[in-house]
């Protein structure tokens, strides 16, 4: 049974910095593309990165373009985790994160993914 649980979530001024983490259980971290998505109410589930697993790219990182220079996706197998680095922090970052995997080649699309945490609340203050 696979499981992903975030942390890492709270309330943060414009400008600041949060890390998010998410711990997947249950399968062979290393080989599963992991991705950020974030949404909030009234609005659909948006794109925020990704990482290839081992048997892609393991180099290779994709960012929505509203966090490319700010935002940051690492993993680290060792500890089966992947974390989001969220800087430069905006009001527009509010938002439920949650972190998703699937067995196969990362992708940016929602559908995609096989495996959903349950998310964590970001909030920017302005």
């Amino acid at each position: 049974q696979v499981q992903l649980v975030e942390s890492g979530g709270g309330l943060v001024q414009t400008g600041g910095s949060v890390r998010l983490s998410c711990v997947v259980s249950g399968r062979t971290f290393s080989t599963a593309a992991m991705a950020w998505f974030r949404q909030t109410p009234g609005k659909e589930r948006e794109f925020v990165a990704a990482s290839r697993g081992t048997t892609d790219r393991p180099d290779r990182t994709y960012y929505a373009d509203s966090v490319k220079g700010r935002f940051t996706i690492s993993r680290d197998n060792a500890q089966n985790t992947v974390i989001l680095q969220m800087n430069n922090l905006k009001p527009e970052d509010t938002a439920l994160y949650h972190c998703a995997a699937r067995w196969g080649l990362a992708s940016m699309k929602e559908d995609m993914y096989d495996y959903w945490g349950q998310g964590t609340q970001v909030t920017v203050s302005s």
